[in-house]
């Protein structure tokens, strides 16, 4: 399965869903993760209190982890937790070693019956 992770430094989940100006996504079905593609984005976090959900930014986002079963993130706020759901993408906060955060991720997943 597809899980992206919002990294920073590239070994540990390390950064807020809005703050990453990357995902790395990597196929992990239980062995050893493969990182298959890393993205760029624009970071969804912005202050504007006008515009609590910045839609453009989201739907890019978005589009880039098309076919990810979830993200793995340091810390997601609800609306954009809610708008991933939404589009059958799992939210899962942790830290620490990605390959830890995804074997962990993975088990959880698998025990909700994801494939």
């Amino acid at each position: 399965m597809l899980i992206a992770v919002s990294s920073k430094s590239g070994t540990e989940v390390d950064q807020h869903f809005g703050h990453a100006e990357r995902f790395l996504v990597y196929d992990y079905n239980g062995g050893a993760p493969e990182l298959v593609r890393e993205v760029a984005v624009e970071k969804y976090c912005s202050f504007d209190p006008d515009n609590p959900f910045r839609h453009r930014q989201f739907d890019a986002i978005a589009a880039s982890l098309e076919g990810c079963t979830a993200v793995v993130t340091a810390m997601i706020g609800e609306l954009p937790r809610q708008e991933l759901n939404k589009l059958g993408i799992k939210s899962m906060v942790a830290q620490g070693p990605i390959v830890e955060a995804l074997h962990a991720i993975h088990q959880a997943l698998v025990a909700m019956g994801e494939k």
